[in-house]
This record gives structure tokens, sequence and C-alpha cells, in this order.
């Protein structure tokens, strides 16, 4: 019996080692090209962690906000900053847990980000800013505004987060999920195996971009390495576990500010979504950008900025 336990023991321990190694094996060829470099941007010492930014141009403050997703940081702007940057000062920042920005251990909340925008605009920026933002993370900026509006100016949304996706809180289920990813050595395998480059690839080609063609290899191994950049397993626990999901229905209905939503035409259900926006906020106005899905700026980015540059004046 003492004999069986040890072998218990013992292959135990060979498999959690094998697991740590496996890991850090992933990371270290995920992150080898260095493609997400630091030395042209700037950190702002945020209570929660260091938050990555860029700061380039002149004129009115345009902060730019990317996707809410492990493999999102600021380089979703790369295709626009330059002739953004010729208008307007430019900010574009990695969200905590994402990119170059600190990546602690810690539940990820829509009010966590909300926080984050505000002391960034309020501490870094120190004026009122209009605002271009994807998916994910629009509502958190819509939010944002509706704590205190004196911060933004005009708000632009690329496929912002449907309302029905919102109103998915937290269940036993994705607790115990977010619980299981969390787990130091197992859940750190889980989580590999999800970010790997495969799978990163196939988000770009069914979902990110209408013509697969159009992608880049580039792009593909940028959203690889910030996946792997430090622990983003406890930004993905939290998605999983709908913790940044928040119905924002009344901040929609409070805030009047200047919105504008751009659509990828060949978005899933972004008419519905664009139709949902306009209901709760009848001032909101919206295009589509033709043959172009999640991630129209990275796709088709002169379309984008034309419309941008129109809103904003």
């Amino acid at each position: 019996m003492k004999k069986k336990f040890k072998n218990l023991v013992l292959f135990t321990s060979l498999c959690v080692v094998s697991m740590h190694f496996l890991n850090k094996f992933l990371t270290f060829t995920a992150t080898i090209r260095e493609l997400l470099q630091t030395g042209t941007g700037n950190f702002y010492q945020w209570r929660f962690g260091k938050i990555y930014y860029t700061k380039q141009g002149s004129g009115s403050p345009l902060l730019l906000i990317h996707d809410l997703t492990c493999g999102s940081s600021s380089y979703e702007w790369n295709e626009l900053t330059t002739e953004l940057a010729k208008t307007h000062t430019v900010y574009a920042l990695d969200l905590l847990g994402c990119g170059r920005s600190e990546k602690p251990n810690l539940t990820y909340t829509n009010f966590l980000y909300v926080q984050l925008i505000c002391d960034f605009v309020k501490n870094i920026i120190g004026h009122k800013t209009d605002v271009l933002v994807t998916g994910d993370s629009a509502p958190l900026v819509i939010t944002a505004c509706s704590n205190d509006n004196t911060l933004f100016n005009k708000i632009v949304m690329i496929n912002p987060m449907s309302l029905y996706r919102l109103n998915e809180i937290p269940s036993k289920r994705t607790k115990l999920l977010k619980l299981l990813i969390e787990i130091p050595v197992l859940g750190t395998l889980l989580y590999n195996l999800y970010a790997m480059k495969t799978n990163v690839e196939d988000k770009f080609v069914e979902t990110y971009f209408f013509n697969p063609f159009k992608v880049r290899e580039e792009q593909i191994n940028t959203y690889y390495e910030s996946s792997n950049l430090g622990s983003a397993k406890y930004l993905f626990a939290s998605l999983k576990g709908r913790y940044t999901n928040l119905n924002i229905i009344h901040a929609l209905k409070s805030i009047n500010n200047s919105l504008f939503i751009i659509g990828g035409a060949k978005e899933d259900d972004i008419e519905t979504t664009i139709a949902n926006y306009g209901y709760y906020n009848p001032s909101i106005e919206s295009t589509t950008i033709p043959k172009t899905k999640h991630l129209p700026q990275l796709e088709s980015p002169e379309d984008v900025l034309e419309q941008v540059t129109i809103f904003l004046g």
C-alpha cells in the first residue's frame, strides 16, 4: 500500500514538473520574437499595476482603447495612429492584463477597468478626450462616461459588445471554470493550450477578418505574443467567468455625448447590435465598413480612418 502511494506521489510530481517545463517552453516560443517593444512608450504607475501607453502627435486628445481579449494590445491601432496623430494628440494604452501592461493575479471586472480609464484620463491626459474603442471594451467606456462625463467628449465604438452578451452574469459553472484556470500549473497549461498560435490564427481567419487573404503573419505573431506575455491567464479566467460583463442600458440612456458606431458589415449580428444601442440612445450615429468583420481597423484601415475623421471633425 505504501509503495503504491509512493508511486502515485512520484507520478504526480513528474506530471507537475513536466507541465511546468512545458508551460515555460510554450511561453518562450511565443515571446522570442519580441514584437511588442516598450522602448517607444511610457508606463503609468497605476495602483493595481503598471500601464503601458504611447503618446504621439499634437492637437485635441484622442484615447485609443483596444478590444478586451488576452491577445489584444495597442498594436490593434498601428494602421491608424500615424494619420490620427496629424490632427490629434493620440494616446494608445494596453489595458491592465493585456499586452505590455502588468498582468496581476486578481479578478478583472467592469468597474476595475472603468476606474483605470477614468484615472488615466485624469492623471495622464489631463483634458476632456475623444475616445476610439473596440468590441468588449466599448461598455467600459460607456460606463466610465456615465460615471463622469466631464472626462469624455465624442466616443467612437467599433463593433461594440452586444447588449445581450452583457446580461450574461457569473454562474456556478463559470465561477468554477475561473477557479480551474487560476490553478498554478494545470490552469496555466490549459490557458497555454487555448493561446496556441494555431488558435490565434483561427481567430483571425474566422472572426477578426472577412477576407482571410488579408491576414498578415506579423498580426498573428503579435497577438500570439501578447497572449503569452506575462500571466494573461488571470484576465482569461475573469472573461470566462463573465466578471467583466455589466448591464449598461442605464448608462447608455443617461449619457449625452456624441456616440458613433462603426460596424464590420460581415460581423455577426452587427445590425441587431447597432439597433439595440440605438433603441436606448437614439442619438447614436452608425455606419458599416463593407467586406470586414471584427477588426476593420486592421482589415480596412483607410475606410475606418475616413469615418473616424469625419465624425471627430
